[in-house]
């Protein structure tokens, strides 16, 4: 790791932990809340969904814009300032008085997410190498699962002293811990390596990303592999709770099983990666996907264990293929690195949002639309890994990269 005057190695670790948890806090903590928040501002389930949506469309935009920026200005301007903007945003939604002011505090808090989280990428590639970068791209991903599974479960208990104000006024504080340890954190990316034209012209670097054909194809085909986790996330509660005739209480334990297993993948992941090539572990991630897609086609419908356990080796491999996905995409990226891990990030949030929308599209029933989400993205992925194994997007710029 790059020397750092007050944070240690362990600290350090601690941190972009902590930062890469943002997102599943910001969006799934205050969702015990939606109800009680429609009726406080006598909103419409719309305008209160809208909350969500926003965050995750300016989230993802505002990944590409800190991108370049972290590559001229340096990684410390853009933490701090992300963290500061997240801060006075979550304190705003905190204290809002209509639900329009608390769409502009969601603009904000989003814009401050998108900093933080691109930043913290650039400085897994930046502070640590080999063994080390592994294990913490194992501990980010398995933190970006548990989180999820945690953040509502700690919502509800606001809940029961406080009212969906205390959910905000949570990530006022923990944003305010993020800024406090930004002025702590130490500049990784040194003068010579920073971009240096102008502000404008900075964004001309994800041209420069984007013409990197190898990584993009790369990019695209583990995004694919991800997409069908969340058109599983968007229909999960239909599925078991409308085909399989669930209650919701009921619904809640098989969410939480299947949660609960993809938090093996990272550690899966950094024990297959010391006995398998890159090209064995990638075939592997194909046939257990490959595999879970044909049982939640065949036999999915029949009962909700039956669809738990099909749909499970794909949540597991998905796990698994995450923090093996950014070490290869990472490893690939030599310079600009602010704006790679801005494209990284943001790639798989647009094809996840699709993976959304498929999920719920009005199919003949769930399972089996699901279950055509998964076949079709599988192939799309293999095909796409075909085409780079024959040559067709150019070779890896280095061996720990080489998927061929």
């Amino acid at each position: 790791m790059r020397r750092q005057k007050y944070l240690s190695v362990s600290a350090m670790i601690a941190y972009i932990a902590f930062i890469n948890m943002f997102i599943p806090l910001s969006t799934d903590l205050y969702l015990p809340a939606l109800p009680e928040m429609g009726n406080y501002f006598s909103a419409s389930e719309f305008l209160v969904g809208l909350t969500l949506t926003i965050f995750f469309f300016v989230f993802a935009v505002s990944m590409v814009l800190f991108g370049p920026m972290a590559d001229k200005f340096g990684r410390r301007p853009i933490l701090i300032f992300g963290a500061t903007i997240y801060t006075l945003a979550s304190f705003s939604c905190a204290i809002s008085a209509n639900i329009y002011f608390l769409l502009a505090g969601r603009f904000f808090q989003a814009v401050g997410s998108g900093a933080v989280i691109t930043v913290s990428t650039a400085l897994i590639k930046d502070c640590f190498r080999g063994q080390v970068m592994r294990k913490i791209l194992a501990i980010t991903q398995a933190l970006g699962v548990i989180a999820p599974m945690v953040a509502p479960l700690v919502g509800g208990l606001l809940l029961t002293f406080t009212d969906w104000r205390g959910s905000f006024y949570l990530l006022t504080i923990l944003g305010a811990i993020n800024l406090i340890v930004a002025f702590l954190f130490c500049e990784t990316l040194s003068e010579h390596k920073r971009y240096r034209g102008g502000i404008f012209n900075s964004l001309t670097l994800l041209i420069g990303v984007a013409r990197q054909k190898y990584f993009i194809a790369v990019l695209i085909m583990f995004a694919l592999l991800s997409k069908p986790y969340m058109a599983y996330l968007s229909a999960s509660s239909f599925i078991y709770v409308e085909f399989f005739g669930l209650t919701a209480q009921e619904y809640s334990y098989f969410f939480a099983v299947n949660s609960a297993a993809s938090i093996a993948g990272p550690i899966l992941y950094l024990r297959l990666k010391n006995h398998l090539s890159n090209v064995t572990m990638l075939k592997l991630c194909f046939f257990v996907a490959a595999l879970s897609g044909i049982l939640v086609s065949s036999v999915g419908q029949t009962r909700a264990i039956i669809f738990l356990l099909s749909f499970l080796p794909f949540t597991v491999i998905g796990a698994v293929s995450r923090p093996f996905a950014m070490e290869i995409l990472l490893l690939e990226a030599r310079e600009n690195i602010g704006t790679a891990s801005a494209v990284i990030n943001f790639v798989p949030t647009l094809f996840g949002s699709l993976g959304m929308m498929l999920g719920t599209l009005p199919w003949s029933n769930f399972v089996d639309g699901l279950g055509l989400v998964m076949m079709i993205a599988t192939t799309l992925s293999i095909v796409l890994w075909l085409l780079i194994k024959s040559g067709k997007f150019g070779s890896a710029r280095q061996n720990a990269s080489d998927l061929t």
